[in-house]
């Protein structure tokens, strides 16, 4: 899936909340990857899960948040 804000294939902080927020299994399974090879990106998705934490319902961002947490520790 072609995700907005991707700049040449670069994640920044609105492609990852993009990714998080309408991506599809593969598109988790590639930010997945990418983070494990960059501790910056994790940073970044903790970043990006903190604003939506605050909804009950925003389960995905809840699950990076948790994965990012878990990896940064």
């Amino acid at each position: 899936m072609l995700h907005r804000h991707l700049n040449h294939q670069n994640l920044t902080l609105a492609a990852v909340d993009d990714v998080i927020g309408r991506g599809k299994r593969q598109d988790w399974v590639d930010l997945r990857c990418a983070a494990l090879r960059d501790r910056a990106l994790l940073e970044k998705v903790l970043r990006v899960c903190q604003a939506h934490v605050g909804d009950p319902y925003a389960q995905r961002y809840h699950f990076w948040k948790h994965y990012a947490e878990r990896y940064l520790a």
